[in-house]
């Protein structure tokens, strides 16, 4: 089962959207066996793509012979998958890497436990106006994500491009000092999943964007003018869910599952140019 969830520019969406989508804010009844010839549910939310199609090929080729339902939540945001899975909407999400979810635990109190890495998504720099990274002029506009974790990974994309200098874990479009900064380039913060529409605005000469997003607006990193590097990456999106429910046996057997040598052949097969690359 996958079914999507419309919502709002600004990321924030009730527990009711959930419920109103087949969803409860009633957590789901721990689970310690799994039968095959009764399988039990368990709800996840994800981005569209690629998690939402990981999970479908989980979920059909994978899932019934381990007992195992999935009813997967699409969800756009990168704000309401955590909510959900904190006020019960959700049994587990899928969309999120190890500095995100840092955060989010930290500023926002959540008490979540999460897998390995199962799959990376490079980040990567597109423009409508220029062909070389090169090329970008002194005092460019660059539209980039507001959200701090993602928001350093783009500034070190611009760094690795020659574009900035001396990034640190720490740094934001704020805090960039002039030697940073050599070109003066001129940052516009946004929401990650609007940065698409940032990419088509006649007065942005480079956006930087997510490669969940690169990945549903039909774009490819091998159009990017610079990509990240998938090489000891840190940002490895994996299965989160509360600590209450650490010893599910729906949550184990699809983190396992996310983990098979089948999982790892089917990304491979379906983003041969490493626009998503297995993470294990």
């Amino acid at each position: 089962m996958r079914k999507s969830l419309s919502l709002l520019a600004t990321g924030i969406v009730t527990a009711l959207a959930l419920t109103a989508c087949g969803g409860s804010s009633t957590p789901s009844a721990q689970v310690t066996t799994l039968d095959p010839a009764k399988p039990a549910t368990l709800k996840v939310g994800a981005s569209p793509v690629p998690h939402a199609k990981i999970l479908e090929f989980v979920n059909q080729e994978l899932a019934p012979k381990a007992g195992l339902k999935l009813d997967i939540k699409e969800i756009e945001d990168y704000q309401t998958p955590n909510t959900a899975l904190s006020d019960g909407s959700l049994d587990a999400n899928f969309y999120q890497h190890l500095p995100w979810f840092e955060d989010q635990v930290k500023t926002k109190g959540y008490k979540f436990g999460h897998g390995e890495g199962v799959h990376i998504e490079p980040y990567a720099a597109f423009s409508e106006k220029v062909k070389n990274i090169k090329d970008v002029k002194d005092g460019a506009k660059v539209a980039i994500t507001n959200d701090p974790s993602n928001q350093v990974r783009a500034l070190k994309v611009l760094q690795v491009s020659g574009l900035l200098k001396d990034i640190k874990d720490d740094t934001s479009v704020l805090t960039l000092s002039d030697a940073q900064n050599p070109k003066k380039l001129k940052f516009s913060e946004n929401q990650p999943e609007l940065l698409i529409n940032d990419l088509k605005d006649p007065s942005v000469d480079l956006a930087l964007i997510n490669g969940n997003f690169i990945l549903k607006a039909g774009l490819s990193t091998k159009n990017a003018l610079a990509v990240e590097s998938v090489d000891n990456n840190p940002y490895a999106n994996f299965l989160a869910w509360r600590e209450d429910s650490k010893d599910d046996a729906r949550i184990k057997k699809l983190d396992e599952l996310l983990h098979s040598p089948e999982v790892k052949a089917f990304i491979q097969k379906e983003w041969p140019n490493g626009d998503v690359t297995p993470a294990f």
